[in-house]
């Protein structure tokens, strides 16, 4: 496009001022042999300012659950705290009746893998680890994040073990991504290797994603490598990494009783870890986590 152009990505700067070096490199790369990601996957410095935003009131929704879960209180009294929050905040909770999903947030404990309904009748007990998953939108911009707990602080040595290396795996799939280097595949390979290492197995029906302008956004991003080519990450992407992580066997089966809840088929434990997080010109911002 003409230099003097209102750049391609709505920021209202001259193309020669904004993506103009973005995409000269960017074709550089597709010449390489490279999967270059497509223009909508790509959001302006105001849409990440939006999004940053919408991750500081995930991040202290976050940070409240996790002053205040404790042995003896429901995953419903979780979600209440989202409730009253979002509430206080001006905030929305992008799960709420998604595809018709019941409550704010997912509390999902021990052998479950995601999408736990809060229930009154589910307690926590000592002992039990439990990943709370919150999306929410701010103005319009949305961030997405989750946590492991382990309630009352302690728990056996393999579920310790569990939760550590799950993280670890988020970890070192964020410190390997350099921009106009790294691919998404790079993010599954080096996840995959870290879980098997340790004895666990990756869980690869569900994969983390785009976001920032809706909750779920192009591209995948897998949690293990695959025989093909995936999209090079370059500045300006927004997306989510959130491996899930079993403790025996990959093998999943959503529960019947609602529709919703994904348990480990062999009812070991299952454990994960996420963040939002936006690639820059020289590594990642984590925005929300």
């Amino acid at each position: 496009m003409n230099d003097n152009e209102l750049c391609w990505c709505g920021s209202k700067k001259e193309y020669k001022d904004c993506h103009k070096e973005f995409d000269i490199k960017c074709a550089l790369k597709e010449k390489e042999g490279y999967l270059i990601p497509k223009k909508t996957m790509i959001k302006n410095e105001n849409q990440i300012e939006g999004i940053r935003k919408a991750a500081f009131y995930n991040n202290a929704l976050l940070d409240l659950i996790e002053n205040s879960i404790h042995e003896g209180m429901s995953t419903d009294e979780i979600d209440v705290i989202a409730t009253n929050f979002l509430k206080e905040n001006n905030c929305i909770s992008a799960d709420y009746h998604y595809e018709g999903f019941p409550k704010h947030l997912c509390t999902s404990v021990n052998d479950v893998v995601c999408h736990g309904i809060p229930s009154k009748r589910v307690i926590l007990k000592k002992g039990d680890i439990i990943n709370v998953d919150t999306t929410l939108s701010y103005n319009g911009y949305y961030a997405d994040a989750s946590r492991m707990f382990i309630v009352g602080g302690e728990t056996n040595e393999k579920a310790q073990k569990l939760v550590r290396v799950t993280k670890e795996c988020l970890i070192k799939a964020e410190d390997a991504i350099k921009p106009f280097e790294t691919t998404l595949n790079d993010i599954g390979r080096i996840i995959e290797k870290h879980a098997h290492k340790n004895g666990f197995s990756v869980v690869e029906e569900f994969c983390g994603h785009g976001v920032g302008l809706s909750m779920h956004e192009d591209p995948y991003v897998l949690h293990y490598s695959v025989n093909e080519k995936t999209y090079l990450l370059v500045p300006g992407m927004v997306i989510t990494i959130e491996p899930m992580i079993n403790q025996g066997l990959k093998g999943i089966y959503i529960d019947s009783n609602d529709g919703w809840t994904v348990r480990t088929k062999d009812k070991k434990l299952s454990a994960q870890w996420e963040h939002t997080l936006v690639v820059t010109n020289d590594g990642i911002e984590v925005l929300s986590k």
